[in-house]
């Protein structure tokens, strides 16, 4: 009996199944539209990221110019149905302002809002000499990169230049390497310093000779504090230098034996260091690298220059219309226009600084004797 009550329900339920199935089955069935009662919308979509010639500094006008989008808003990957390059001409620049043309319709298209980055490229060859400039923005007015237009060609070259030990030292400077291109280092200016210190005396647990006659001997610390009043202890060594007074590691400090307070006056030395290079007029340096600054060693600098031609109407930007500096501790160009809160860089100054500086050994000397 209790079988035949299992079977009757198993039937009910698989009869139940069936039945809320067939009430959901309906004709028409499917995906639901994208839109609305079918409707089909065009506008225009956007995007927040541009760049030209993947951010390089200069564009030559005969080379192809490169549009990288990113982030570009269509609502899907199938409502794209183009993006145009709109441009215009605004006294010296070319602008570009793209613009995405979406249409929304019923087609079952999933998929992510945003669509991988688009790049285009377009020849500039036939641009007039009277612009320099290329700019991109997108639909509210946002500039997103722009690119020196220029006429010419880039020169790429790698130079060894050699840099004395004597570079190392401040009171030396104004040094430089010779002829062109070269290394140039300058002492800016001298801060002046105060610092206080004490004597604290010193006695030794365990001498290891008597020694017939001994000295003091002051250990000054390697580094100071101007907020601090440095205890500078001071122990006992052996006239002669053959003798050892006390082992090193048995004196012992006794901080009720204090000195007065005295002074310390000491300075520090700003100094700069630059690559200095005569450039055709008007030229400017597009890329620089350097690696291995070691004194009394030789550094490898790389350097791309770009060298106008005869159509070009622009100038550098450059240090000077036909030299230029890079400064190396701050890895900057510097500019006639520079204006450093720390240090303003005074350009005809630098300049007469590079001319009369002292020429260091640019060579590397060895000695060495000969067997008679």
């Amino acid at each position: 009996m209790n079988r035949k009550s299992n079977d009757f329900f198993l039937v009910c339920l698989l009869v139940s199944q069936l039945a809320l199935l067939s009430s959901c089955a309906q004709d028409g069935d499917g995906p639901l539209d994208v839109m609305p009662n079918g409707q089909s919308v065009e506008g225009k979509g956007f995007f927040e990221g541009a760049s030209l010639d993947s951010g390089k500094t200069i564009h030559l006008v005969s080379d192809t110019l490169y549009i990288t989008l990113s982030k570009i808003w269509s609502f899907s990957n199938c409502s794209l149905t183009s993006i145009d390059l709109n441009y215009s001409f605004e006294d010296s620049v070319v602008v570009f302002a793209p613009t995405v043309n979406i249409k929304m319709n019923t087609e079952d298209c999933p998929s992510p809002m945003y669509r991988p980055d688009s790049t285009f490229k377009m020849l500039t060859n036939g641009v007039s000499s009277n612009f320099t400039k290329i700019v991109v923005k997108n639909d509210v007015d946002s500039l997103l990169d722009s690119i020196m237009l220029r006429r010419g060609i880039l020169e790429l070259d790698t130079f060894r230049i050699f840099v004395d030990s004597a570079f190392a030292d401040p009171m030396s400077l104004p040094l430089r390497t010779k002829e062109s291109p070269s290394v140039l280092r300058v002492l800016d200016s001298l801060t002046p310093q105060t610092f206080h210190w004490r004597t604290l005396r010193a006695n030794c647990t365990m001498r290891v000779d008597m020694c017939d006659e001994v000295v003091a001997d002051t250990i000054y610390p390697s580094r100071w504090s101007e907020n601090d009043t440095a205890l500078v202890p001071v122990r006992y060594a052996c006239a002669s230098s053959d003798s050892m007074y006390c082992l090193s590691s048995k004196w012992e400090y006794d901080s009720t034996a204090l000195g007065k307070v005295m002074v310390r006056l000491d300075t520090v030395w700003h100094t700069s260091t630059y690559y200095v290079e005569k450039i055709p007029k008007c030229a400017m340096l597009n890329g620089f690298l350097y690696s291995g600054f070691t004194y009394g060693a030789k550094t490898t600098f790389v350097r791309e220059l770009f060298v106008p031609d005869e159509s070009e109407r622009s100038c550098g930007p450059s240090t000077k219309e036909d030299w230029v500096a890079y400064r190396l501790d701050k890895n900057a160009l510097v500019l006639e226009s520079e204006d450093d809160e720390e240090s303003s860089v005074d350009i005809d100054s630098l300049y007469k600084i590079w001319k009369s500086a002292t020429v260091a050994n640019d060579t590397l000397r060895t000695d060495s004797t000969e067997s008679k």
